[in-house]
C-alpha cells in the first residue's frame, strides 16, 4: 500500500502545480480584461462629453465650399413657398466723421454730431437653395436715389455640390466673397473691382478632394441701373464709361480661375491656401481711347482655428488704359464707378491686405449670441502718375472694431481710419487714383441690420 500511495501522492502534487498556474493566468487575464474594460469607460465617457460640449466650431461656410467666410449673415428666417423662400433685409447707418459735412459733391458724410441715414432694404429669393437639380437666386436693392440687382442666376447643382450658375454672379477672386474683411466698409479691394464683384456670364464651382476649382466667363460687366450718375448705378466696382475723364472703357470677354487647397490638421484646425487669376479685354471710347486688355491675379490664404480667424491676400492688377495722345490723359489712371458715385483708380498697383477676427460665444447672455471682435488692413501700393506728371499717392485703411449677432439682428461697430477713401473722408481729391491730399480722416459708423 505505501507504495501505491507514494505513486498516487507523485502524481497529484504535479497536478496540484498546474491548477494553480491555470488560476494565477485567468487572474491575469481577467485583470488584464478589467483593465482595458475601465479604458473602454473613459473614452465612452470622454466621448460622451465631448458630443455634449462641442469645442467652438470653425467660421461657417457659405455657398461654395470649403472656403470659410467673414460672419456677416445672421441665422437663415426666410419665408418660405414650397423650393422658393423668400427673405430681405434693411440696414440703417449711424455716421460720425472727423470732419464736417460741406455739401461737397460724393458719399461725404458726418460731423455735426452725426447723423441717421437709411443704408439698404433688399429682397431675397432664393429656389431649391441646398437642393440638387434646378436652382437660382436673385437680390434687389434699394439706396437712397438708387437702386439696382445684386444678384439674378438661375443654374444647377450636382449631387456632388458641383454647381453652375448663369446670370448675374459673384466673380471667383481672392479669398472669399468678401475678401479679408470682416467689417461693414470691405477691404480696398473692393473699391477697386477685385472683392464682391458681380458680372454678367457663367461660373463653375466643383471640389475635388481637398480643392476647390472655380471656372468663370463674363461677357461683360453688371449692367448700369437706376441712378442720377450716367454709368454708375450698380452694386460692384466695375470700369465705367460714361464720357468723363479717365472714364471711356467697358469690361468685356473676362475669364476666372481660382484654385483652394484647404488642409485640416484637427477639426478646427483649417488652413486654405490658395490663387486667383482674371484677364480680359477692354473695349474702348474710340474717340478718347484704344481697345486694350486688363489683368489681375492674387494668391491668398484663409486660417481658422476654434474662434480664430485669420485672412491674408495679396492682388496686383493692371487695367491697361491706352488712352489717344490727343486726350491729354494718363494711362495710369482709370474710370471705376458704383454706388452711383464715379472715381478714378490706379490702372496698376499692389494690393496687400491682412483681417484678423475673433468669434467670441456669448452663451452667458441671454439676450446676444456672438460678438466678432476684427481688424481689418489694407493698402494701395500705386505705380505711375496723374497728368500734370505727379507720382501717385498710396491709399491705405484699417477698419477696427466689433459686430453683435441675436437672432435676425446683426450690427456692425467700427472706426475707420483711412487715406484715399471718399467713403470714409470728405475731399474731392483724396480717392483710388491720384490722392493728391493724401490725408488721413476717420469715421465712426454704426450699422443696425435686421435680417428676415
Amino acid at each position: 500500500m505505501k507504495p501505491t500511495i507514494l505513486l498516487a501522492a507523485a502524481t497529484f502534487v504535479p497536478s496540484l502545480v498546474h491548477a494553480q498556474e491555470d488560476v494565477d493566468a485567468l487572474r491575469d487575464k481577467v485583470a488584464a480584461l478589467e483593465k482595458e474594460l475601465d479604458q473602454a469607460r473613459r473614452e465612452l465617457a470622454a466621448a460622451t462629453e465631448k458630443e455634449n460640449n462641442p469645442p467652438p466650431k470653425a467660421f461657417s461656410s457659405k455657398e461654395t465650399t470649403p472656403l470659410p467666410v467673414p460672419l456677416r449673415i445672421p441665422a437663415d428666417s426666410s419665408f418660405s413657398i414650397g423650393k422658393l423662400q423668400i427673405g430681405g433685409a434693411i440696414r440703417a447707418n449711424y455716421v460720425l466723421g472727423s470732419y464736417q459735412e460741406d455739401g461737397l459733391p460724393g458719399p461725404q458724410r458726418g460731423g455735426n454730431g452725426g447723423n441717421f441715414e437709411l443704408d439698404t432694404f433688399r429682397t431675397n429669393f432664393d429656389y431649391n437653395k441646398a437642393g440638387t437639380g434646378f436652382t437660382a437666386k436673385a437680390e434687389y436693392r434699394f439706396y437712397n436715389g438708387y437702386h439696382f440687382p445684386h444678384t439674378a442666376w438661375a443654374g444647377w447643382r450636382n449631387e456632388d455640390d458641383s454647381i453652375i450658375r448663369v446670370g448675374l454672379n459673384r466673380v471667383p477672386f481672392g479669398a472669399g466673397a468678401y475678401g479679408t474683411s470682416h467689417n461693414w466698409f470691405f477691404d480696398l479691394g473692393y473699391y477697386v473691382g477685385l472683392t464682391d464683384d458681380m458680372d454678367m456670364g457663367v461660373s463653375y464651382t466643383t471640389s475635388c478632394g481637398d480643392w476647390q476649382i472655380d471656372l468663370a466667363y463674363y461677357l461683360g460687366a453688371e449692367p448700369n441701373f437706376f441712378g442720377d450718375s450716367s454709368d454708375s448705378g450698380r452694386y460692384s466696382y466695375d470700369i465705367i464709361d460714361n464720357g468723363s475723364a479717365h472714364s471711356h472703357y467697358r469690361e468685356r470677354h473676362q475669364i476666372n480661375l481660382r484654385a483652394i487647397r484647404t488642409f485640416t490638421f484637427e477639426e478646427d484646425n483649417t488652413l486654405a491656401l490658395g490663387a486667383s487669376f482674371q484677364a480680359g479685354l477692354l473695349e474702348a471710347d474710340k474717340r478718347y481711347a484704344h481697345d486694350s486688355h486688363q489683368l489681375a491675379a492674387a494668391i491668398h490664404a484663409k486660417w481658422n482655428r476654434g474662434p480664430w480667424e485669420v485672412i491674408s491676400q495679396l492682388s496686383a492688377w493692371d487695367y491697361a488704359a491706352d488712352y489717344r495722345s490727343s486726350s491729354g490723359l494718363s494711362n495710369d489712371l482709370i474710370g471705376m464707378g458704383a454706388y452711383d458715385y464715379e472715381a478714378p483708380v490706379a490702372s496698376r498697383a499692389l494690393l496687400p491686405a491682412l483681417g484678423i477676427a475673433y468669434k467670441w460665444e456669448t452663451d452667458h447672455i441671454d439676450w446676444l449670441d456672438y460678438i466678432t471682435f476684427y481688424n481689418d488692413f489694407s493698402v494701395i501700393l500705386k505705380d505711375g502718375h496723374d497728368p500734370a506728371g505727379s507720382k501717385l499717392k498710396n491709399s491705405a485703411m484699417n477698419v477696427l472694431g466689433m459686430s453683435f449677432t441675436r437672432g435676425n439682428w446683426h450690427i456692425y461697430c467700427d472706426w475707420a481710419y483711412s487715406n484715399g477713401n471718399l467713403f470714409v473722408g470728405d475731399d474731392p481729391l483724396t480717392d483710388f487714383g491720384a490722392n493728391e491730399e493724401q490725408e488721413w480722416q476717420s469715421r465712426f459708423n454704426i450699422n443696425f441690420g435686421y435680417y428676415f
